[in-house]
């Protein structure tokens, strides 16, 4: 048996957490670039974000297992609630107390950049719990791929531009698209690997309702579409050629794309790599891109 720490350390599902600090890294690169860069703001918007996304997965799992998606036929990381190494009631705790500490650490970018990001925040925390809460959550619905879409896209990217800069030019909200779209792919993945315990649970992913193949060329349009957005940012917004760096990052999405597709349903299993592969594609692109936007502002 591991120890608490390590317990806890896997349900906050640390491979996930990237999905949450590309886009902030993004919007400060941004900010940087800008000349408006606000170090208080920026520290507090990543760890807000990475508040949020740990609460988020604490939820999710105590939700799934109340729901009856993840079962002792999970082919996926395993999950506390369901594999008995946390109670329903600690998990409930967490989850509120993860919460509360994603408020309070915003409090001061609610000050300073008040009603939107208030807005921002709280909206944030709400899709975490109603991405699988809920009788009509967004997850069992088939939709959460577009809130992942916009609010780890647009949303993370220009909130933390915003409370630094206390402004959002229309560039800030286009690139904020491509970690959104990577961060889709991410849930593609996921949702493949787990499509037939999702169908008996009648959780009705994107995945369950339009099959594998439309789901792995979903996954090669978004991460085409994040490098496409690199190249009309630098031809159409007058960002700087630097971001072109992004682009190679490129190879690693096709080879991610390539293993997905060569892994047949009844080896769902071997597809877990593909998840931190992915992950791992999100990361890359970022910090390139980020690279990108800092070394044009020299």
């Amino acid at each position: 048996m591991p120890n608490t720490a390590a317990i806890w350390w896997e349900a906050a599902r640390p491979k996930t957490l990237w999905a949450a600090v590309s886009p902030v890294l993004i919007g400060i690169a941004l900010a940087v670039y800008f000349g408006v860069f606000h170090a208080l703001s920026a520290s507090l918007a990543l760890l807000g974000a990475i508040l949020i996304q740990v609460g988020t997965n604490f939820f999710n799992d105590l939700a799934d297992f109340k729901k009856g998606a993840d079962t002792h036929a999970r082919t996926g990381p395993r999950r506390m609630v369901q594999a008995g190494l946390v109670s329903e009631q600690a998990m409930r705790v967490a989850t509120y107390a993860t919460f509360l500490l994603a408020v309070l650490s915003g409090v001061y970018l609610m000050l300073r950049g008040g009603v939107p990001i208030v807005f921002i925040g709280f909206s944030s925390i709400l899709f975490g719990i109603a991405y699988t809460g809920g009788k009509y959550s967004l997850a069992y619905l088939g939709i959460a791929d577009v809130f992942v879409l916009v609010f780890f896209g647009p949303i993370a990217v220009a909130g933390t531009f915003y409370v630094q800069a206390l402004a959002w030019p229309e560039i800030i909200w286009f690139v904020g698209l491509a970690p959104g779209l990577l961060a889709v792919a991410i849930l593609l993945v996921n949702n493949i690997r787990d499509r037939d315990q999702d169908a008996l649970a009648d959780k009705r992913t994107l995945v369950v309702r339009l099959g594998r193949s439309f789901a792995e060329w979903l996954y090669l349009a978004c991460s085409m579409a994040a490098i496409l957005i690199a190249l009309a940012a630098w031809m159409f917004y007058d960002a700087p050629a630097l971001i072109l760096i992004s682009l190679g990052a490129f190879p690693l999405m096709i080879q991610s794309w390539l293993r997905l597709r060569s892994i047949p349903d009844h080896e769902s299993v071997k597809m877990n790599p593909i998840l931190g592969q992915t992950a791992r594609n999100l990361l890359v692109y970022s910090i390139l891109l980020s690279l990108g936007w800092m070394l044009g502002a020299a």
